[in-house]
């Protein structure tokens, strides 16, 4: 049980953190952190939490990520549900937490979008739907390609977190503008239940794609490390 609620109170903390920064600061008069800032937020959130709970769960925070490393050999297939569901649970309740902070500023509106994930007219840069499916699968591969490499045991030890925070940075610069980057169903999860509406409606597309991703990730590590043992 242990290993579930740190997998919930960290996803809690990567959607506060990271949407957090987007919702609050963001865009804030004339001290914004803009889009890079946002990046930052959420490779810290990861960075943060891998330290922190890394030796507890693993901190996966994700269920692309827990479907990855469960596809790659490096996670109990036993165990994906709950870490599924306690992923979820905590990305609705940092949303929560979110929402109840955000909305005690005059004129806040849900219909800003809450940092949700969407393509089309709700894409921050209007890409369409098959842009943002690219976009969020080949980050996800990405992402996951990454996680295999730096937890490898052949990796310099220690080093992991920081990859993946970073890895993580950089995939939000990257794709912030196309579908205002997920790469993590829970993540989209959390705050489309709040915004409702045209954000549950897309919320297959940040489900399927990263689940997608994460196993190309997975499937191409191991094809490159099989025969480098």
């Amino acid at each position: 049980m242990n290993k579930y609620i740190a997998e919930l109170v960290g996803t809690f903390w990567l959607i506060l953190g990271g949407c957090g920064s987007a919702v609050l600061a963001a865009a804030f008069p004339e001290v914004g952190i803009g889009l890079v800032g946002v990046s930052l937020a959420f490779g810290l959130t990861v960075l943060t939490m891998a330290f922190a709970i890394g030796h507890i769960s693993g901190c996966h925070l994700n269920p692309a990520v827990s479907i990855g490393l469960c596809v790659g050999g490096r996670f109990s297939s036993k165990e994906l549900l709950p870490y599924i569901v306690s992923q979820v649970i905590g990305g609705v309740l940092g949303a929560g937490a979110l929402y109840l902070i955000a909305s005690g500023k005059v004129g806040f509106e849900l219909s800003a979008g809450f940092a949700s994930n969407g393509f089309g007219e709700h894409s921050p840069g209007q890409y369409s739907l098959v842009a943002v499916v690219v976009c969020e699968i080949v980050m996800t591969m990405m992402f996951l390609f990454i996680i295999m490499g730096a937890t490898d045991e052949r990796a310099p030890k220690g080093f992991a977190p920081i990859a993946i925070g970073l890895g993580l940075t950089l995939i939000h610069l990257i794709s912030i503008p196309v579908s205002n980057t997920s790469v993590n169903p829970a993540r989209s999860t959390g705050v489309a239940v709040f915004v409702g509406d045209w954000a549950v409606s897309q919320l297959w597309v940040f489900w399927v794609a990263p689940i997608i991703g994460a196993v190309l990730g997975a499937l191409i590590y191991g094809f490159i490390q099989k025969d480098n043992k």
